[in-house]
């Protein structure tokens, strides 16, 4: 119980903390989402308070018959043999066109905002962002990138107006 109430409190802060009159970020102008199910691994985060832990931290993907996005967010919670942490938020896309804005829902009936801001036309490399800037995800289908990929990415998110100050690089294992 302590549990749900928890994440019922991060989602309420999550989707209330969405609305700001920043400046619009941008998405990427189309995403094939076939081909972006599957697993990322988190390569670095402005994460929320339930991940701030995390280590082997990652975010699988894939299409129900509803059209909704089934997600499983796992990691090992302050250690690499910490206890193993899985949550299964339901992605939900509002831009059709693109397929780049969704919402995630923790907790009925509260959505999170998720936009695909950064995406490699490989689809090896992808950033996950939010309007307010709060928080962000650098994901990737292994878990090390390139260091020129890495600090790539840092110049988009520089550019992009987030602060790269609260940024946490995520420990990964290769399995």
């Amino acid at each position: 119980m302590r549990l749900l109430t928890i994440i019922f409190a991060l989602m309420l802060a999550i989707t209330f903390g969405a609305c700001t009159s920043g400046p619009p970020i941008h998405t990427v102008d189309v995403v094939d989402i076939e081909q972006f199910m599957g697993d990322w691994y988190v390569i670095a985060s402005i994460p929320t308070f339930i991940e701030k832990e995390a280590y082997n931290a990652i975010e699988s993907y894939r299409l129900s018959k509803d059209g909704t996005i089934a997600t499983t967010f796992s990691f090992n919670k302050g250690s690499f043999e910490g206890p193993r942490k899985v949550y299964r938020p339901r992605g939900f896309i509002q831009d059709k066109q693109s397929n780049a804005v969704w919402g995630m829902q923790f907790v009925w009936p509260f959505k999170a905002e998720y936009r695909i801001i950064y995406l490699t036309e490989d689809y090896s490399q992808t950033v996950i962002g939010r309007t307010k800037r709060d928080y962000v995800w650098i994901m990737a289908r292994k878990p090390v990138i390139p260091e020129n990929d890495y600090h790539r990415i840092l110049d988009f998110l520089r550019a992009e107006g987030y602060d790269l100050g609260k940024l946490r690089k995520v420990p990964q294992q290769a399995k």
